[in-house]
C-alpha cells in the first residue's frame, strides 16, 4: 500500500511512518523541517496552498492519506486562536475533499479533549463540549472532514511515545525527569486513555483492513491518572517513583483548561473486532522499544 502522511516529523506521524515503513511504500509530508535519512520519502509541502497539495497527492498517488498535522500545543492554540483554526480545522477539511475527489482512503487524527472531562466513559454518540481552543478547532476539523468526506475515518485518540526531540509527549516527560532524580508533578484528577503511539498505528491499520468509515474512539480499553500513569513508569523503569508528587491539575499553572476525565469507551471498535491493548502491554511495548535503541533511533532523525 502506497500511504502519505502529514505531520510527518511529529509524534504520531514519524512513528507511524517508521513503523509501516518496512511493509508499505510511505510518503512523509513536512511543514518546515527536514528529517535526516529516513527510511522513507519526504516532501516540503504547504498544505494550505491548493496547487502544492495537489502536486504532493500526484507525486505520492497514495492508496491511503493520514493527517497527523496539526496545532497540538495547548497553550500555543490559546494565544493564536486564527492559526490553530486554520491548522485543526480548515485544513483538514481541504485535504479530505482533495482525497474524496481523488478516490483516496482518508484518516483524520482527532483527539479525546473534544470532550470536557465531566461525565467520562464518552461514547462516539455523546455530545461533545470542548473547553480550549485547541479542542474547540479539533473538534471543528472533525465536522468539516465529515461534511466533505463522510466516508473518512475520524480517529480521536490518545497516546504516547519518544518524539523527534525527546519532549513531545507525557511518557517522555516522566521518563527524562526520573532518569535525572528530578521531582516531578503527577496530576491525580485528570483521567485518560493512552495508546502507545506504535499500538496506535496498527489499530488504525486494522480498521482500514476493515473499510471502517466515520468516528472512533481508537484509545486503550484501560483509564488511569496521570499519576498513575507516571507511577507504572517508574515501576517498568526502575526508577523512584517517590519523585513523583501527587498533584491537582488546578496547581499546574496551565494556560488551557483541561479536561478531567477523558476516559472514552471504544465498544464501537471493539464491534469491528478490534481491540487495542491495555495500560500493561502498552506499557511493555514503550519500555521494550525503549531497550532497543528506538529514542535514539527517533532522535537521529533530527539530523
Amino acid at each position: 500500500m502506497r500511504i502519505l502522511v502529514t505531520g510527518a516529523s511529529g509524534l504520531l506521524g514519524l512513528n507511524l511512518c517508521f513503523h509501516l515503513a518496512d511493509n508499505h511504500t510511505v510518503f512523509g509530508a513536512l511543514h518546515s523541517q527536514e528529517l535526516f535519512k529516513p527510511p522513507f520519502k519526504t516532501f516540503i509541502s504547504d498544505l494550505n496552498n491548493n496547487r502544492s497539495l495537489e502536486s504532493l497527492i500526484k507525486k505520492t498517488r497514495p492508496d491511503l492519506f493520514i493527517n497527523c498535522a496539526a496545532m497540538a500545543n495547548m497553550d500555543s492554540c490559546e494565544s493564536q486562536p486564527e492559526e490553530a483554526y486554520r491548522v485543526n480545522a480548515e485544513m483538514p477539511g481541504a485535504l479530505a475533499a482533495l482525497s474524496k475527489k481523488k478516490g483516496i482512503q482518508f484518516i483524520h487524527i482527532s483527539t479525546d479533549a473534544v470532550f470536557d472531562g465531566k461525565m467520562g466513559d464518552y461514547t462516539e454518540e455523546d455530545n461533545p463540549h470542548p473547553l480550549s481552543v485547541y479542542a474547540k478547532t479539533k473538534l471543528e476539523g472533525e465536522q468539516i472532514v465529515t461534511a466533505e468526506y463522510p466516508e473518512a475515518i475520524i480517529a480521536r485518540v490518545n497516546f504516547f511515545g519518544f518524539s523527534l526531540g525527546g519532549k513531545r509527549s507525557l511518557a517522555e516527560f516522566f521518563l527524562n525527569n526520573l532518569k535525572a532524580n528530578s521531582l516531578v508533578n503527577g496530576f491525580v484528577d485528570v483521567m485518560f486513555c493512552p495508546l502507545y503511539v506504535t499500538d496506535l498505528v496498527d489499530t488504525l491499520m486494522r480498521m482500514i483492513d476493515k473499510t471502517l468509515k466515520g468516528l472512533y474512539h481508537v484509545v486503550s480499553p484501560d483509564s488511569l491518572s496521570k499519576y498513575a500513569f507516571g507511577i507504572k513508569i517508574a515501576e517498568k523503569f526502575g526508577f523512584d517513583k517517590n519523585l513523583i508528587q501527587p498533584k491537582s491539575v488546578t496547581e499546574g499553572g496551565l494556560l488551557a483548561a483541561r479536561s478531567p476525565k477523558l476516559t472514552l469507551k471504544i465498544d464501537k471498535l471493539k464491534a469491528a473486532e478490534i481491540y487495542p491493548p491495555g495500560q500493561t502491554e502498552c506499557m511493555e511495548n514503550f519500555h521494550r522499544h525503549y531497550l532497543e535503541h528506538l529514542p535514539e533511533k527517533i532522535k537521529a532523525f533530527s539530523g
